[in-house]
């Protein structure tokens, strides 16, 4: 017999895979779930830059992952790359004016999603849900 922590981290996985289907939407926007996730990170970010291994600290992916993530969004246009003037080994990634509007509009979209998922009546048992999440490692407030 399986203890409760494991169902509630079962559960959690089946949430998360609904969760990236129905985001599957973002699409008509032409990025999917976690590329929106970077362009909102950038946008929230001081200068609307950061540095790459904290985009993949706060996502939960490895450096090389999120250099993988940040190719395509280079080449067209919605983030690019500036280098530290103090330290050569660290760049950062810098929201474009084009990665601002498509965040824009695809910010109406997401929310949209998200309150599909989860009913703004519901919001009082967000905030424990928040903290549960932030206790297992989640990181985006």
């Amino acid at each position: 017999m399986i203890n409760p922590s494991l169902k509630t981290l079962i559960n959690l996985a089946k949430v998360q895979a609904v969760i990236a289907r129905r985001f599957d939407r973002l699409n008509m926007h032409g990025i999917g779930f976690t590329e929106f996730v970077i362009l909102y990170l950038l946008q929230q970010s001081e200068e609307g830059k950061a540095r790459r291994i904290d985009l993949a600290d706060k996502i939960g992916i490895t450096a090389s992952g999120i250099t993988r993530m940040l190719l395509p969004m280079e080449k067209i246009g919605l983030v690019t790359r500036e280098a530290n003037e103090r330290d050569a080994r660290v760049s950062y990634v810098v929201l474009t004016p084009a990665g601002k509007q498509l965040f824009t509009d695809a910010e109406k979209t997401a929310n949209a999603l998200a309150l599909e998922i989860i009913p703004a009546k519901e919001s009082k048992d967000i905030t424990s849900l928040t903290n549960i999440l932030a206790k297992l490692g989640g990181n985006i407030t």
